[in-house]
């Protein structure tokens, strides 16, 4: 256990605009960080900054040696290519092996792998971006709102789904949702973002007003309990 992210003073400008300004929050090994925010708020902006992908001013330390996965929010473009599952997974050059322990752990049978990924429903495509992401062994996963695109019968069985994947792989995850309900039935900790940041709290300190701040307007927020 113990820090396995700490951000401190954290900015990032983008051709002359302030995207995110004096960001400072830790997360802790096999933590589920949610990030909060409306549109526009620089959070995709934040994982991107924190995987080095984008220029920052401030201090970003991971736990040296530690691998990362990521999960991008759409790769449409992807179910264009006329590429089969497996032959996706081949790309990162993975045994046969190691693609089948990650279908297995993904939740999907292995005759998947002849299927074209066109063809596949969206949950079954997000499940496959997600082995793609396990390909590495990571330890920490982030995922920019995974049920994007998702038909509503299939969100819940994301976030479940990820929920098993923590427990069983011991992974830390930051994800960006617009689903309050995730906060309180998966997160362990929220970080409300809007260019500043407007909290940083355990989920039950979230409250109406906090988050009518965070969005604008009246919010009715409904605790969702597991099981």
């Amino acid at each position: 256990m113990g820090i396995i992210l700490k951000v401190e003073n954290l900015s990032v400008e983008l051709y002359g605009e302030t995207i995110l300004e004096n960001l400072a929050f830790k997360v802790e090994e096999g933590e589920i960080l949610t990030i909060l925010g409306p549109n526009g708020a620089g959070k995709t902006v934040l994982l991107k900054a924190l995987l080095g992908i984008l220029p920052h001013k401030g201090k970003i330390e991971w736990r040296q040696g530690v691998k990362i996965g990521y999960v991008p929010q759409r790769l449409p473009f992807i179910k264009d290519i006329p590429m089969s599952v497996g032959e996706f997974f081949k790309l990162k050059k993975t045994s046969d092996k190691i693609t089948r322990d990650i279908l297995k752990s993904i939740g999907l049978a292995e005759d998947i792998l002849r299927k074209k990924i066109g063809s596949l429903s969206s949950g079954q495509f997000q499940r496959i971006l997600v082995g793609w992401a396990l390909v590495s062994n990571p330890q920490i996963l982030l995922f920019d709102e995974p049920t994007t695109g998702v038909d509503i019968s299939g969100q819940e069985s994301i976030y479940e789904f990820l929920e098993k994947l923590k427990e069983e792989r011991g992974l830390t995850i930051l994800l960006i949702t617009h689903d309050l309900s995730v906060v309180y039935k998966f997160a362990t900790r929220c970080l409300c973002l809007n260019k500043k940041l407007l909290c940083y709290s355990l989920p039950k300190e979230l409250t109406p007003e906090s988050l009518a701040q965070l969005y604008g307007g009246e919010i009715k927020l409904y605790e969702h309990s597991h099981g």
